[in-house]
């Protein structure tokens, strides 16, 4: 009888599929890897190939497809031990849908792990999400993959991770709120005139977490916050009006549930991602985990505050996205990717970030996506406009919605 779960795990080069891979490597008994699925990094995936044994590795494009059979060569891999390997999107949908996954982890990064996601959720499979974009893009319609097809859905986000901890201790109806913490990133106690000086380096030095580029300058503008709220208000059946954000520096406290009562319950832990990790894989059991503990003998002191409007203007337009629905989520989502491109490239200032998402909502039309391909071509509409204000914007032009 088999008492291990296979494991597909979409992103596996990034941060999050590192992380998932060295709690897998501290639990070989309860799970083996069936598929790695990542982007350019062969390196790196090569390595995690030789350690974790995967019957299919997927890559981004055929040409990474020969770039990694070389490193396994040159890494003296023997060739009757290299898995299948597959390139694209139908590779990506072929691991996340393969019977032989019990678990798909969704851990890609941008619009790319869209359909795969969808293709998991629509098969029945439990699935870890640590990708945004699927629920800020296309909420509506992976909710209702998810339903017709039965799929179990674990959040990874350490925030919604934290309030599914917290839900629960009660049925969703005795939920009067949801709160969501945010460190207020590196800029939190910033003068809004300063900020426009305010350089890459200087936004990429976040006072908590490590992660990638994109991530770490959405943290720094709220714009992750305002994500979390729209993936709250799908994850969990709540409205915008059912979800806050505070501003809590230490990072301790991930969210709160609010009970009509009025109960709160928090979830509580070090800030690492292994121990969310872990609980999407075990739910609803819990295993021992490598996480630091708490030490509640050292004097803390942990502190709320409500974010500034006026400093992080992002957070506001996601909230207004997600009352508008259809297309404007995906919109929002498109808009930033570009705005944050462009200001690591030096193009274009740090205020501008939230300017240029602003000009691209307005004058996008807000639609409902029917399909995944809806999504996927709206997104591809939303980041022209956006490139094209960018562009006008480096030349200096005058730009008006």
């Amino acid at each position: 009888m088999k008492t291990s779960k296979t494991l597909t795990l979409l992103g596996s080069t990034g941060s999050i599929g590192t992380q998932t891979l060295d709690v897998v490597r501290r639990n070989r008994r309860s799970y083996e890897v069936f598929a790695l699925a990542a982007g350019r990094n062969v390196e790196r995936l090569a390595a995690q190939i030789i350690e974790f044994e995967p019957k299919l590795a997927v890559v981004a494009t055929e040409e990474n497809c020969a770039r990694l059979s070389e490193r396994l060569a040159a890494l003296g891999h023997p060739r009757s031990q290299w898995p299948e390997v597959a390139w694209g999107s139908e590779g990506f949908i072929h691991c996340a849908v393969a019977p032989e996954a019990d678990i798909v982890i969704s851990a890609m990064v941008g619009i790319s792990g869209l359909e795969a996601t969808f293709a998991a959720a629509g098969q029945g499979k439990r699935v870890g999400l640590a990708n945004k974009e699927v629920l800020v893009a296309g909420g509506e319609l992976f909710m209702q993959a998810v339903a017709r097809g039965g799929a179990e859905l674990l959040p990874i986000d350490s925030e919604h991770n934290g309030a599914h901890q917290c839900l629960r201790a009660g049925k969703r109806e005795q939920v009067s709120k949801l709160i969501l913490t945010a460190s207020g990133g590196p800029f939190r106690n910033t003068p809004r005139e300063q900020l426009e000086s305010v350089t890459p380096q200087q936004a990429l030095n976040h006072p908590t977490w490590r992660m990638g580029d994109r991530i770490t300058i959405d943290s720094a503008t709220l714009m992750n916050k305002g994500f979390e709220v729209i993936e709250a208000c799908w994850l969990f059946g709540l409205s915008p009006e059912e979800v806050e954000v505070v501003i809590h520096p230490q990072s301790t406290i991930h969210a709160f549930i609010e009970y009509r009562d009025g109960s709160v319950l928090a979830q509580i832990s070090t800030a690492d991602m292994r121990m969310p990790i872990q609980y999407a894989l075990t739910y609803p059991d819990r295993l021992e985990t490598p996480v630091p503990r708490l030490n509640w003998a050292d004097a803390r002191m942990w502190e709320f505050l409500p974010p500034d409007p006026g400093r992080f203007p992002l957070l506001k337009l996601a909230y207004q996205s997600q009352m508008a629905g259809g297309s404007a989520g995906c919109t929002l989502n498109a808009a930033d990717e570009v705005a944050v491109g462009a200001f690591l490239q030096g193009r274009i200032g740090f205020l501008a970030i939230s300017e240029i998402v602003d000009e691209t909502l307005s004058r996008l039309p807000v639609r409902s996506p029917r399909t995944v391909g809806d999504v996927i071509e709206m997104d591809r509409e939303s980041r022209a406009v956006a490139l094209e204000l960018v562009a006008a914007r480096a030349r200096g032009d005058a730009v008006t919605a």
